[in-house]
């Protein structure tokens, strides 16, 4: 059968959407329906939404979500809250699909596709590179930035001593002075209704941590991250952590569950508990939780932080793909 692509409403696409994410090869939260639907109600900002399905006769075998902005097409999205991106791609259709999806692009009007924040394990860069190539087109990829991971080994202890001996001489150092003299709990919240009811507390742990943090967290931000913490949270791949000292949290970190990996979205602490190195300690918690729940990764998502490396952390690179019309 041939591929042909259409351009498709979200809610009529969106129960084939999620049957096929599945059958892909990369998959996270950023690559779903949900995240797309709100993420364009509160930041479309005008854009037009270019959602297209690739099928197979009549199986959809990849979805990209595109948008146009004046004569550039890019993914739908924002880095600044975006981590990855990529097509939603049923494994063994590589090829085919990125062939097909060219074969419709030339009949729209565009100037430049800028696809970023591909990770590099994602065969979307070998085989949209090749098959715009084929089209006669100039093809720029370049590392975008980096996504550091720690690969998880059975146990904590194992985990421990694959640190460098100074790193880990610190996280213990930390560990020690923390729990000396106070209660430390790690609050495990994954239920959707616990999670909604504790966002207020991560949005003002995220805030009271940084000056940066704070900027970034606008009233439109804070309405995006009610919205898509909730709806993601239904959907079961929401884990929000509290770091608690004697009953009161002092830190929050916010992360998206895959089926072998955890990802830590976002986080914050109360600057009044920083002595006590809260912000380092909690990740290390749930990097330890997500041990214990036997996740193969632990993936920092998006910045080359200092703490990432000291925790272990090795890069993955996310890559920018920029495809022109000569």
């Amino acid at each position: 059968m041939s591929y042909s692509v259409s351009r498709e409403e979200l809610a009529r696409l969106e129960p084939e959407w999620r049957a096929l994410i599945p059958k892909s090869f990369v998959r996270n939260a950023f690559l779903t329906p949900v995240w797309l639907r709100i993420w364009w109600e509160e930041f479309a900002d005008g854009h037009e939404l270019m959602l297209l399905a690739v099928r197979n006769g009549r199986e959809l075998v990849a979805v990209a979500p595109l948008m146009r902005d004046g004569d550039r097409l890019c993914f739908a999205g924002d880095s600044q809250i975006c981590d990855y991106m990529d097509l939603t791609l049923a494994k063994g259709t590589e090829d085919k699909v990125a062939a097909a999806l060219f074969r419709a692009l030339s009949e729209e009007p565009w100037r430049e596709l800028v696809l970023w924040a591909i990770p590099e394990y994602s065969p979307s860069l070998q085989v949209l590179s090749t098959a715009a190539q084929d089209a006669g087109l100039k093809v720029d990829i370049q590392v975008e930035d980096v996504c550091p991971g720690v690969s998880l080994p059975a146990t904590w202890e194992d985990y421990l001593s694959s640190l460098s001996g100074k790193d880990r001489h610190e996280l213990r150092r930390k560990m020690r002075r923390l729990t000396k003299g106070a209660s430390v709990e790690l609050e495990e919240l994954t239920e959707a209704a616990s999670i909604s009811a504790a966002l207020e507390d991560f949005l003002r742990l995220h805030a009271a941590s940084r000056f940066e943090k704070a900027r970034f967290m606008t009233d439109r931000m804070k309405r995006f991250f009610r919205r898509v913490i909730s709806a993601l949270a239904e959907e079961g791949v929401v884990r929000l952590y509290f770091l608690a000292l004697n009953g009161v949290r002092g830190a929050a970190v916010l992360c998206f569950a895959g089926e072998r990996e955890l990802l830590l979205y976002n986080s914050g602490y109360d600057p009044s508990f920083a002595p006590l190195s809260v912000g380092v300690i909690s990740k290390a918690m749930a990097l330890k939780r997500a041990i214990e729940d036997g996740k193969q990764r632990f993936d920092f998502l998006r910045g080359a932080e200092a703490y990432k490396y000291d925790l272990g952390a090795r890069d993955l690179n996310v890559y920018r793909m920029v495809i022109r019309r000569t």
